[in-house]
């Protein structure tokens, strides 16, 4: 505990200033007429964007706001891998036996998605009508504030195990987890291989297969049996376009994160439009602001790391590259994992809205809710409904109730 330090986000005059001189020199491409959002970010958006970000947004003001939460950092170190100096948010409950949630980001999401849903959490939750929770959320190793392995081979198993191990060195030897996007499947590895600390996972993102008689028969016939809803209709859509029209960068960043990352790392107005895309693309009509955008893309801009070295977990997650022995592959992570308690909220417009029947092949679900509107970044769109949800899932009642020893939330 002793080497868990406070922390200030504190970007360097020099670097404000490099952005600028960067943005001032951008070169942009030319654009076909009629060109619209099918064909990727619009030309005008981009320049606005980027002369809003250049002349107009102010990062020292979005830093202040961004520390009005205490931060810190500490180093944990990963079996094989060097030590990393891991940033997060942590707010403790006033509430004696708060619940200890970790909410996982992913990518191109990092720690500031946890901020709407914070206060709800920690000082919403009295302990009597609510439950109350601790809140950790990290910056992924490689991401936001926290440093990036220089080491290849840093894929699932070892983003959960640092997760792991940061909790366990807050002292929370039992807790719940959030997430969605690479926050779902890293809190999967979690749920493989510590089940003895990871006890219920909420999730707002569908990743499985559909059942197969051999493993899930009666899931299999259910799913065979039951026509879907009108959810689960619509779900086949979105998913059969983001699989055909929107996952091109997923591609590329599984397969050659090197070579984009010359453009992310070199220009802000690359780095600009290639997340800028996906915050358009994958909410649900969320009202994006300048300045929301503009914060979002610099703490990408400005991570220790680089943002190159953020989508290299994609080429990690599917490449054995050090041969290892029962590694946490797509099929071992939409396998099921006993001992853990799971939760979902389905979001339209989501990018992989799947049947409830094809979820339940993960393990023990024990919570569902389907909302009307909503996307990817729920507990950035939709903060209200992903707080309640939580409540339902671990409050009294709920079907994760109790899950921690002794610590349920409650006053009594």
């Amino acid at each position: 505990m002793t080497d868990i330090k406070p922390y200030t986000i504190a970007v360097d005059d020099k670097q404000l200033k490099d952005l600028k001189t960067r943005l001032s020199l951008a070169k942009f491409p030319d654009e076909l007429d009629g060109a619209g959002w099918d064909m990727g970010a619009p030309l005008a958006d981009v320049k606005r964007l980027a002369k809003y970000w250049q002349e107009s947004y102010d990062w020292r003001k979005a830093e202040k706001e961004l520390n009005n939460v205490p931060h810190f950092v500490t180093n944990i170190q990963c079996d094989g891998f060097e030590p990393l100096a891991i940033h997060f948010v942590h707010v403790r409950s006033k509430v004696q036996g708060a619940i200890p949630l970790l909410f996982i980001h992913g990518w191109p999401g990092h720690f500031e998605e946890v901020l709407k849903i914070l206060k709800p959490l920690t000082e919403g939750g009295d302990g009597v009508k609510y439950p109350a929770f601790d809140v950790v959320a990290p910056s992924l190793p490689n991401f936001g504030f926290s440093e990036g392995t220089k080491k290849r081979g840093f894929a699932i198993e070892q983003y959960a195990e640092a997760m792991n191990k940061l909790m366990l060195k807050l002292g929370y030897n039992e807790y719940v987890t959030q997430g969605g996007d690479w926050g779902c499947h890293i809190n999967r590895g979690l749920a493989h291989l510590y089940p003895q600390y990871c006890k219920a996972t909420h999730l707002n993102f569908d990743s499985a297969d559909p059942p197969q008689y051999s493993k899930n028969p009666f899931l299999a016939l259910q799913h065979a049996i039951t026509p879907y809803n009108a959810r689960e209709q619509h779900g086949t859509d979105r998913t059969k376009w983001f699989d055909q029209e929107g996952k091109g960068y997923n591609l590329e960043q599984s397969t050659k994160p090197q070579t984009l990352g010359y453009a992310l790392a070199d220009s802000p107005v690359a780095c600009l439009a290639w997340i800028y895309e996906k915050l358009h693309d994958w909410t649900d009509a969320y009202p994006w602001t300048d300045d929301e955008i503009c914060t979002w893309v610099s703490i990408y801009w400005f991570s220790t790391a680089g943002p190159a070295a953020s989508v290299r977990i994609y080429y990690e997650a599917i490449h054995n590259v050090d041969g290892r022995k029962g590694k946490l592959d797509r099929q071992k992570i939409r396998s099921w994992s006993p001992g853990v308690k799971l939760g979902f909220s389905h979001f339209p417009m989501d990018l992989q809205v799947l049947p409830s029947t094809w979820v339940r092949t993960l393990g023990e679900v024990v919570y569902e809710k389907e909302h009307d509107s909503g996307g990817h970044f729920a507990a950035w769109e939709r903060p209200d409904d992903i707080v309640t949800d939580v409540r339902e899932m671990f409050g009294k009642g709920g079907g994760a109730f109790g899950v921690v020893k002794g610590l349920t939330g409650y006053t009594s």
